[in-house]
């Protein structure tokens, strides 16, 4: 499986000049168009860093593409020196998705040999790129009340954690003829999971024992521990817990959804599921972000992804569902057995767009791509107001979840916007990190 969160080693294969800016051209990488400088060359190794990468602080110094230096100096970059963020934006009105530069910029690693198709992140020990989660505030806790905790502790062991999905333009070898393709909705929620599962319970684990473990150097509950099923909720990494011995986030936006599902589950299943709309009346799930100008005859000045949700309010819609037995064997609900039971228990599933098996006389990557288009961009069906983030490709046929989403160039330019806004903000880490 090809790495999250990395820059990619590339040849240039084609180049065109771009039309309103003599110093530039547009270059394609995987399927991106990129502005590059006039001295690239059809044939140049570069490395292209896609977009929500951070740039790491000692590679920007060395490439010279800081606005200014830690110190304090003016150098000749244009990258924030704190962010360093690769964004999806428009050069004089033509899309650059990405950052490409040329392989000697990774010269002062002291690595002499790369290939096409290699991943950068860390280089001879220089970290070069990660992931970009925007530094934020911690939330503020009321007064009186006790901080809850987003714990790791081996509570329910066999409630999964969902894997990312990664993008589909760097994995099209992963797909066949013959395989079933699905194509859904992308949601730009949070995520959430919820289970009915085997928890590890502590003979004292009482209210009042579970408050004063909190203190207990050795952090060990006293008695025996025994399993018993029950149900938990989570984020996308963390078990969530509130100290009174329920398992179900931090806010009453995600405690609802828990909640709902207890006593709807059978033993074993687990739910994963997007969370859209409003935490509360002031603040949406996923933040607001100034619309470009190009675009705001069609969605207005701001776009607030609340997938017509009234202020204060919130919804739900799944995407995949397992069982687990008791020895930890997994089992991946087909999609359609998933929608079943969603209609079973009365919750919306992400919309689906279409289903198609790759013929044995196509190109698997062009079937796909044409499969999709007309489905990447345009209005959200569901909110209607704002644009949809992409869709998500699901392999059907695969034992286990096998999904790449593809985004479109607006919605990241817009969570581009919303990110940087994201700055010292009070949003939850969680949420910032699923932007």
């Amino acid at each position: 499986m090809i790495a999250l969160h990395v820059g990619y080693v590339v040849v240039i294969k084609d180049l065109r000049p771009h039309p309103n800016a003599d110093r530039l051209q547009v270059a394609t990488f995987f399927g991106c168009d990129t502005c590059v400088g006039i001295e690239a060359k059809v044939g140049d190794v570069g490395v292209y860093f896609p977009v929500d990468l951070q740039l790491s602080e000692e590679f920007c110094i060395e490439n010279h593409m800081l606005r200014e230096l830690p110190d304090g100096t003016k150098d000749t970059g244009y990258m924030d020196p704190i962010k360093r963020n690769v964004k999806a934006i428009k050069l004089r009105g033509e899309k650059s998705d990405g950052i490409y530069l040329p392989i000697t910029c990774l010269g002062y690693t002291g690595a002499v040999e790369f290939h096409i198709g290699d991943t950068i992140d860390v280089v001879n020990g220089h970290e070069v790129c990660r992931k970009y989660i925007p530094r934020c505030n911690a939330p503020k806790t009321p007064k009186g009340t006790l901080p809850q905790k987003k714990i790791k502790e081996d509570i329910a062991p066999l409630f999964a954690e969902h894997v990312d999905t990664e993008q589909y333009c760097f994995n099209k070898d992963k797909f066949h003829n013959g395989d079933l393709i699905e194509v859904t909705l992308k949601m730009h929620g949070t995520s959430a999971r919820t289970a009915h599962t085997l928890l590890n319970k502590s003979g004292n684990d009482s209210i009042m024992c579970r408050f004063l473990n909190i203190f207990r150097k050795d952090k060990k509950h006293d008695g025996k521990v025994t399993k018993e099923w029950g149900y938990v909720s989570g984020t996308r990494r963390c078990v969530l817990n509130d100290f009174s011995g329920g398992f179900y986030g931090n806010d009453e936006f995600r405690k609802q959804y828990h909640d709902y599902f207890v006593g709807k589950l059978h033993k074993g299943e687990e739910v994963y599921y997007e969370i859209v709309g409003w935490v509360n009346d002031a603040t949406p799930i996923m933040g607001q972000g100034k619309v470009p100008k190009e675009a705001q005859k069609q969605y207005g000045d701001i776009m607030t992804f609340d997938y017509g949700c009234e202020r204060g309010k919130s919804d739900i819609y799944v995407y995949r569902m397992t069982c687990t037995n008791e020895d930890g064997d997994v089992v991946e609900y087909d999609p359609e057995y998933m929608r079943h039971r969603c209609e079973q228990m009365n919750v919306k599933t992400v919309p689906v767009f279409t289903r198609a098996i790759i013929p044995d006389n196509v190109v698997p990557t062009e079937y796909i791509d044409n499969l999709i288009a007309p489905y990447v961009d345009g209005p959200d069906p569901v909110g209607k107001t704002h644009v949809r983030e992409g869709v998500v490709i699901r392999i059907v046929n695969k034992p286990s979840f096998t999904a790449f989403k593809e985004k479109n160039f607006l919605f990241k330019q817009i969570t581009g916007i919303i990110k940087d806004s994201a700055i010292n903000a009070d949003i939850d880490a969680d949420i910032l990190s699923e932007m």
